[in-house]
């Protein structure tokens, strides 16, 4: 399994992906990302679709969002709607959209 990082001063316009590897955002993603799991850093920001296995978000997230487990730190703002089969939110986090938790596969 492969790690990828997109570091601070990186801003990709295009879709990302990574079919068994994780991606670690700490830049700019202007496109929909898919990999097996996947962090928004707290430096980090993505405008589209995200679709992981995992998916932790510090930072900044818009679009959509489809996995199985999601993690919401507190110093995260999403605006999306939201399917996954669990889900923790840290208090602070700011969460708007549709949320839909499935509880299981």
């Amino acid at each position: 399994m492969a790690d990828s990082i997109i570091e601070e001063d990186m801003t990709i316009q295009g879709n990302v992906v990574s079919k068994k590897g994780s991606i670690e955002v700490k830049g700019n993603v202007v496109g929909d990302v898919t990999a097996d799991a996947l962090t928004v850093q707290s430096t980090g920001s993505i405008d589209g679709a995200l679709s992981a296995k995992t998916i932790a978000i510090e930072g900044r997230h818009k679009g959509s969002l489809k996995c199985d487990d999601l993690t919401f730190a507190a110093s995260s703002h999403v605006q999306a709607d939201v399917t996954a089969q669990t889900m923790t939110t840290e208090s602070g986090a700011k969460v708007v959209g549709k949320i839909n938790i499935t509880g299981g596969p």
